[in-house]
């Protein structure tokens, strides 16, 4: 990337984000330290609510090509109206499953940045008594 087109990206993201943030020089900020970075990663909150843990247990089975993430803002969302799920399914399948949201304190700058194909990464761990726990994060390029 040419130093003109970083600027070009650091000050299209650092307008919408201002707009977001209400405070354009953290948003310019942000901006920069995004664009220089190539993007974002982001872990999933709230993977562990309701079936959603067997929902990744069966979503880990699947290549990374074969999962589609989409963002869905809700500002119906009586808890927070910047919130923004992330939905996901699978290739030839029978629609979209809420598995999460994007932290509280990023949603409006992944708001801002308008997403459109976020990379969903399927991760796991043991935690104590063997049993495996599944979580998500998100890339999201610039």
């Amino acid at each position: 990337m040419t130093n003109g087109e970083l600027k070009s990206k650091v000050v299209s993201l650092g307008n919408r984000l201002s707009v977001k943030m209400r405070n354009k020089s953290a948003a310019f900020k942000k901006a920069w330290a995004i664009c220089k970075a190539g993007g974002l990663e982001l872990a999933v909150k709230g993977t562990s609510f309701g079936n959603r843990q067997e929902a990744l247990k069966r979503l880990a089975v699947y290549k990374p090509e074969q999962v589609k993430a989409v963002l869905v803002p809700e500002p119906e969302n009586p808890a927070d109206s910047a919130a923004v799920a992330v939905m996901v399914g699978v290739q030839n399948g029978r629609g979209f499953y809420r598995l999460g949201y994007v932290p509280r304190n990023m949603a409006a700058v992944v708001s801002a940045m308008g997403a459109k194909n976020p990379a969903l990464r399927i991760v796991s761990g043991s935690w104590g008594y063997g049993k495996t726990t599944f979580g998500a994060r998100l890339a999201l390029a610039v």
